[in-house]
């Protein structure tokens, strides 16, 4: 994809390829994206649904995942969410 001209580097589905993430980072200064897709979204959903987790702290913790992972860009479902969480908790 680079060498065709790529302006960034899209990873997809997300979570389960974290270590693709990081091994993209290393090796390209391409920006790298994940896409936190919408099977993902749907099981974290599903979970939270029946009490199994905790929306909000299952979300937030997911997206630093990427994060760390080495994405500059994170795409997701839970933009809007998300950012109104963080906005709440002082964090942006």
């Amino acid at each position: 994809d680079s060498a065709e001209g790529a302006d960034m580097l899209m990873v997809k589905p997300g979570m389960p390829y974290l270590d693709i993430i990081r091994r993209l980072k290393d090796n390209t200064n391409l920006p790298i994206a994940a896409y936190h897709v919408s099977g993902e979204y749907a099981m974290i959903k599903a979970a939270c649904e029946r009490g199994w987790l905790n929306e909000k702290d299952v979300v937030l913790e997911t997206l630093m995942c990427f994060k760390r992972a080495g994405a500059d860009i994170i795409l997701t479902y839970y933009a809007k969410q998300a950012a109104q969480w963080m906005k709440d908790d002082g964090l942006i």
